[in-house]
């Protein structure tokens, strides 16, 4: 497991995803350590966890769980952002472990999302979310934007293979059709679940990333 502090009170973490084979490698797929992203407020009220996974060897899971279980001490019980319903991960488990826990999902497959866990609230494209996160529609994904630290979270739209700069990865012309609108935004920080975290010029990778 690999942990980071990418911004003030915005966390990266690493965990293998448990489903994962080698088929699923290389350049055109996706790797066996999967993003996830925790998010405080600035008024330090609320505490958002964005397609969380809680890593499989024991000896991380209680790093994980014990971190978590401060986290919501201070900043109270955390809100789940599901950005694709194949990316409902952990939440069950979070949500069974914390009281007053809420699950967001998007509204277009809200319905997958509940054949995997509990939902307790659905959004919208554009709508805001806890923590002053914001939507962004992308065919059946959301897009999460972070607007204080100019961060994209990316869950299937958008990939990259160690190495290699962003792509488009699942829902070719239409998932360019969608994005491009974000480059408006001044994105700084492209956050994607499948590739390593672009920390700068993430409005040059995302443009980059429609090119091809």
């Amino acid at each position: 497991m690999e942990v980071r502090e990418l911004r003030p009170r915005l966390w990266y973490w690493t965990a293998p995803h448990p489903e994962w084979t080698p088929e699923d490698g290389g350049d055109d797929g996706w790797e066996p350590d999967v993003g996830c992203y925790s998010y405080v407020s600035p008024a330090g009220d609320e505490l958002v966890l964005l397609d969380p996974l809680v890593p499989s060897e024991p000896e991380d899971a209680d790093r994980f769980w014990s971190a978590l279980d401060g986290d919501v001490e201070h900043h109270g019980a955390p809100h789940v952002l599901i950005t694709i319903y194949w990316h409902v991960r952990s939440a069950p488990e979070i949500l069974q472990r914390y009281d007053g826990a809420r699950l967001w999902a998007f509204a277009p497959s809200a319905d997958e999302v509940a054949k995997r866990t509990t939902v307790t609230h659905t959004f919208a494209d554009g709508d805001t979310l806890p923590a002053g996160i914001e939507a962004r529609g992308v065919g059946p994904e959301a897009l999460f934007w972070v607007p204080e630290h100019r961060g994209l979270v990316i869950g299937d739209a958008m990939a990259a293979a160690p190495g290699k700069p962003v792509r488009v990865w699942s829902g070719g012309d239409t998932t360019r059709e969608a994005v491009r609108p974000l480059l408006e935004l001044p994105v700084e920080l492209v956050l994607l679940t499948h590739g390593e975290p672009v920390l700068e010029r993430g409005r040059d990778a995302l443009a980059a990333a429609l090119e091809f």
